[in-house]
């Protein structure tokens, strides 16, 4: 099988220190999720961090109360947080919730030979289950590790979380993956569902 990529959503301060529910969730999250991605850079897997821009005509872009425009490019706050970051890391720019839509991730993927992605972040009912549904479009196998994605609500992360389960992706926890990159040497690719 080919090469595995880990892809990571937003962990940028403009996103993860939104709202004190999100950033108590990624707080709690954040000490085994730097480990997922440290285990995994261990194995040879490279990780690609895709950092949410908005464009100032889009009119979907989320805004501040006070009308202003977060996660500006080259500001603080759309900066991937230096916790995440490792070396030999790729930063992905992105303008809207799926790392696949109008980016450079796929090509870049795709010239690295990898065929199995494994999608963490936040919000998992958003960006995570649109990246990971556009990963499996595009024909890659698709894992997802439970505790290495976060939402406010721990309801929408579960209902995402089914969703992708039934779907488009083998969902299991990190542990589960890495026990399993360690035994088979290889994610195996979800078998998945034919009508009769």
């Amino acid at each position: 099988m080919g090469k595995i990529a880990v892809i990571t959503n937003d962990l940028q301060g403009d996103v993860v220190y939104l709202t004190p529910e999100r950033t108590a969730v990624m707080t709690d999250a954040q000490p085994h999720y730097i480990g997922f991605l440290d285990e995994m850079r261990r194995r040879g897997h490279t990780v690609y961090h895709l950092q949410l821009i908005n464009l100032p005509d889009d009119p979907n872009a989320n805004r501040r109360a006070d009308g202003t425009l977060p996660l500006q490019r080259e500001t603080e706050g759309a900066a991937i947080l230096p916790a995440f970051l490792g070396e030999g890391d790729v930063v992905v720019e992105k303008n809207k919730d799926s790392g696949f839509y109008e980016t450079k991730l796929h090509d870049l993927l795709q010239a690295e030979g990898v065929e199995t992605v494994v999608v963490t972040g936040l919000q998992t009912q958003i960006c995570v289950q649109t990246t990971a549904a556009d990963a499996f479009f595009r024909g890659y196998n698709v894992w997802v590790p439970a505790e290495c994605v976060v939402s406010d609500k721990t309801e929408d992360r579960d209902r995402s979380l089914a969703w992708l389960a039934g779907y488009c992706a083998t969902v299991a926890s990190s542990k589960e993956i890495l026990e399993t990159l360690d035994v088979k040497g290889e994610l195996p690719r979800m078998v998945v569902k034919t009508l009769p």
